[in-house]
């Protein structure tokens, strides 16, 4: 069953913000904290920020973005561009829960290959908690031809991750 998605860049707007922020709090223990001057400079240095609603004020799928040259200081953006001239790196990717199964994280990376692709990147990058683990993100990932390039143990020790890479230069080529 194909799903005509529309996603859209998310633009700064108060209804859109608390829409974004309670989804992002919902799925908080996969991704990190978020308030709202948060959520602002993410939205400003991200590469692409596009996200998934029936409205403009509607958040049922969000995705973040960034290219090597992000002002962004996550250990896990800092283990990528220590390894790699140039690369776009998924900081967050959430479908709501009442939103599953619609295809919208599967069309927002599809948009994401777009722009990386268009834009001359050979790679997007992400990691995927692996202690506490996220299977259902692992099949999608792994479905999506992402592979395993690397594992730490974050600063804490909470919480464990393994990274992942797809290439696209085979796509760009063709």
């Amino acid at each position: 069953m194909h799903h005509d998605l529309s996603a859209d860049v998310i633009v700064d707007g108060a209804p859109l913000t608390t829409a974004l922020l309670a989804l992002n709090a919902a799925h908080e223990a996969e991704l990190s904290p978020l308030d709202a001057p948060r959520l602002r400079h993410l939205v400003a240095q991200a590469f692409l920020a596009m996200r998934v609603g029936e409205s403009c004020a509607d958040a049922d799928a969000l995705l973040v973005a960034f290219d090597q040259d992000a002002d962004y200081e996550s250990p896990n953006f800092l283990w990528f561009r220590d390894r790699f001239a140039r690369f776009v790196y998924v900081d967050r990717v959430v479908v709501a829960q009442a939103a599953q199964g619609r295809g919208h994280a599967r069309s927002l990376y599809a948009a994401l290959f777009r722009a990386a692709q268009d834009a001359g990147h050979d790679r997007v990058v992400c990691e995927i908690n692996s202690v506490p683990p996220n299977p259902a993100s692992d099949a999608f990932h792994e479905r999506l031809g992402f592979a395993e390039i690397g594992r730490a143990t974050l600063p804490g020790g909470a919480k464990q991750v393994r990274y992942l890479e797809h290439r696209i230069a085979e796509a760009r080529q063709t």
